[in-house]
């Protein structure tokens, strides 16, 4: 069984090598997302100025009042989060994106999150 340091060395790792292939630029920024046991959250990056241009958490307070005890634990929590960072992203004018997953599979919540996000009309 490997200890919880292995794996986020690993999963370190694997987002090292996402990141020497993916990156944003003004007109299709980077979608990074963190996952963690309780929370997920989101990014529209611009990497070329270091700027985040839409974000979204299940930490947030208006998702947390939504959310209940489970926060964004759950495939629900990625859902609304990736809702909400798909509206804010069509606010600040971003149509399109490059998916960063951060390491993360590409199953269960991460998943859940890219497919709200396409939902709300952000394309990758």
């Amino acid at each position: 069984m490997a200890r919880t340091d292995d794996r986020t060395r690993l999963r370190v790792r694997r987002h090292a090598r996402v990141r020497a292939k993916v990156a944003g630029t003004p007109e299709c920024p980077r979608l990074a997302v963190h996952r963690s046991n309780r929370h997920i959250s989101a990014q529209v990056i611009d990497d070329t100025t270091g700027r985040t241009l839409a974000s979204a958490s299940s930490v947030e307070p208006e998702l947390r009042a939504t959310l209940g005890k489970s926060g964004g634990g759950n495939v629900t929590g990625a859902a609304s989060v990736g809702r909400l960072l798909g509206t804010r992203a069509k606010a600040a004018g971003i149509t399109k994106v490059v998916f960063d997953r951060g390491g993360f599979v590409y199953h269960g919540r991460v998943a859940v999150l890219a497919d709200a996000a396409r939902a709300e009309g952000l394309e990758f």
